[in-house]
């Protein structure tokens, strides 16, 4: 327990220095701070777009964005926070412009119509969940997603969203419902 309390306290003052750097326009500590939070930004714009190119190009829009807004971090919160907030930002906004664009994209989808996946071994299980959500219609799969893997209240993903409460825990029981169907439980 004690590596672990000692490892955070490193971290935060090796974070805060990195930050400070980037303020300064220093493009190698910007690429450090690129590569160590690579992993978690990519994973939340595939989670929530489920189109791995959209996601790559979502990807590189928010480090565009943190490059451009960077000296806007205060420090008053983790920078951690402050990314995922630029990153849900930019993907709400990708699917409003999308929206905008082909509001008829996709047609509504019937849970009956969906295949049902086979029973699967426990090492295939998470790729399966992932494959799962990234099948789901887009309003189920933001909800789920920024419920169950971000841990946002209905309340906040509401306005994160701009829908009612009420829509987004529909769309959260939607997406558990069709869930339950494609992994076959």
């Amino acid at each position: 327990m004690e590596a672990v309390v000692s490892t955070r306290n490193e971290t935060r003052p090796r974070e805060e220095r990195l930050i400070r750097l980037v303020q300064g326009g220093d493009m190698a500590a910007f690429e450090e701070m690129y590569r160590s939070h690579l992993g978690r930004v990519f994973a939340l714009c595939l989670r929530m777009c489920g189109d791995r190119s959209r996601a790559e190009d979502l990807t590189q829009a928010v480090f565009v964005k943190v490059w451009e807004r960077i000296e806007s971090f205060r420090g008053e919160g983790r920078f951690s926070s402050w990314l995922r907030q630029i990153t849900l930002n930019i993907v709400l906004g990708d699917f409003r412009a999308r929206k905008r664009r082909f509001p008829f994209e996709q047609e509504p989808v019937d849970p009956d119509t969906l295949p049902v996946a086979a029973a699967v071994p426990v090492e295939g299980a998470r790729k399966d969940l992932e494959a799962a959500i990234a099948g789901l219609p887009d309003g189920a799969r933001r909800v789920f997603v920024l419920h169950e893997i971000e841990g946002f209240r209905h309340g906040e993903i509401a306005l994160l969203i701009g829908r009612s409460t009420g829509t987004c825990k529909a769309q959260l029981h939607r997406a558990r419902k069709l869930l339950r169907k494609a992994l076959g439980s």
